[in-house]
């Protein structure tokens, strides 16, 4: 059976290609179909990648497949792997749009095939099939193309690894009504055309299906946008609440700096007092108890970046209530060429992880290195932690929606951004590194 659909995929090229001017609408199909693909799927930077797709989506657009045809599970054995090892990502996010695609594709092939052609040759319209069928599905890719354009992101949206998981679990609702109406009648196959009433349920069925399948992928595609703007919001709303801790802690301190000099000459008095009483163990304890105020010590200003700095002094305070030392060296530019949201959550969970592994550690000190040099944005995290360390480094505690995401999604930002994220355990110790590139003339301390 695999032999025979190659070889039939085989044959199909030679022909498109011996007779040139109906490749163009299976070309038609390829860009109308790979436009719609890049849209919601990552693919690889090389140009080979986007036009393998083109010929592959258009091939497979025009494949034939009918209710009870194996074709479909053929099909499938070739889109599946083809789209996957052209893309990048989250692989489980990769794997539902590759399911939704192929559920959006295959009913408009199965409805062509399967009604449109009898219906044709019924009226002895064979040779008009044979030239409207050509044109019927770039007229049908690209007119959804066109409805679409203006609703496509425009990069492929990036999902929570929970939120991929739930819209793969969703595509499979479709997935498996395709499967089941094209490939139940090859069970049947002995007497399923011998008997006219069970080949008209078939029928029947198809009929409510393949449109509830094709319908029910869209609506999917359309679910995924929603949910990025869900997760894009909540992002942005968190950010909205550091910065605003942080603009009221300079607030804060900027009041208390005020109120210090209002006092200077009170103080200076004082401790001239105690000076000339001999006092100077006290004159000491007073200079000391001056020093610790929050006014003076300051620390709250790690760089020229405000975001950074957000992030990161809520995380030294968050710290240093836990007991542990923050001990940050940060040299990024006010203006850095990366999202907003994806310099959070990298700082904001880098920090996260390595707090909560060293709040169970003898070594209670959080060391962060971070900096923007030579067009490159570096980041180093390391701390100690105590046992073992969970898989993936995802959070142990119970809110997980509020206390990070492990290393997952900050592996799929430095993927997405063309970087890299290592990591290094032993002994006890555990370093992340992070480095993305940024564009030239960018990112300069």
């Amino acid at each position: 059976m695999a032999l025979t659909f190659w070889v039939r995929l085989a044959e199909y090229l030679l022909l498109c290609l011996q007779n040139w001017f109906w490749f163009i609408p299976v070309l038609a199909c390829g860009f109308f179909l790979s436009r719609l693909v890049l849209a919601f799927l990552p693919v690889k930077p090389r140009r080979g990648w986007r036009i393998t797709l083109i010929l592959f989506l258009g091939s497979v657009s025009d494949m034939v497949i009918w209710l009870g045809d194996t074709n479909l599970l053929f099909t499938l054995l070739a889109f599946v792997p083809v789209l996957l090892l052209s893309s990048k990502g989250d692989r489980v996010g990769r794997l539902a749009v590759t399911v939704i695609f192929f559920c959006l594709i295959m009913p408009v092939n199965a409805a062509l095939n399967t009604y449109y052609a009898p219906a044709m040759a019924h009226f002895k319209l064979d040779e008009l099939f044979y030239y409207s069928n050509k044109f019927i599905r770039p007229a049908i890719w690209g007119l959804l193309y066109l409805l679409a354009r203006k609703r496509l992101p425009e990069r492929p949206p990036q999902l929570s690894p929970r939120f991929w998981g739930l819209v793969l679990l969703l595509a499979a609702m479709p997935f498996s009504s395709l499967l089941a109406v094209v490939l139940l009648p090859i069970l049947q196959s002995d007497y399923i055309y011998d008997s006219f009433l069970l080949h008209g349920l078939v029928m029947n069925l198809g009929v409510a299906v393949l449109p509830f399948v094709f319908l029910t992928a869209l609506a999917l595609l359309y679910a995924i946008l929603v949910l990025e703007t869900h997760e894009r919001l909540e992002e942005a709303d968190k950010l909205a609440s550091l910065r605003e801790s942080y603009y009221q802690g300079l607030r804060r301190e900027e009041s208390q700096l005020r109120t210090l000099r209002h006092d200077l000459r009170n103080h200076l008095t004082a401790l001239r007092g105690l000076v000339e009483l001999g006092e100077d163990g006290k004159a000491l304890q007073y200079i000391d108890q001056l020093a610790d105020s929050s006014a003076l010590r300051g620390g709250r200003r790690l760089c020229e970046n405000d975001v950074a700095n957000a992030v990161l002094s809520a995380k030294a305070e968050a710290m240093g209530r836990s007991g542990l030392t923050a001990d940050f060296a940060v040299s990024l530019p006010k203006v850095l060429p990366l999202a907003e949201v994806d310099l959070c959550a990298l700082l904001g969970n880098a920090a996260d992880n390595a707090m909560e592994a060293a709040e169970g550690a003898e070594d209670k000190t959080v060391t962060l290195r971070c900096r923007a040099e030579k067009g490159l944005f570096m980041l180093r995290v390391e701390n100690a932690y105590a046992g073992d360390l969970s898989p993936g480094l995802a959070t142990t505690k119970a809110d997980k929606a509020s206390h990070g995401f492990g290393l997952a999604g900050m592996r799929e930002i430095a993927e997405r951004l063309g970087g890299s994220l290592e990591t290094r355990a032993g002994g006890g110790r555990f370093q992340l590194v992070v480095c993305l590139p940024l564009p030239r003339g960018e990112g300069a301390p």
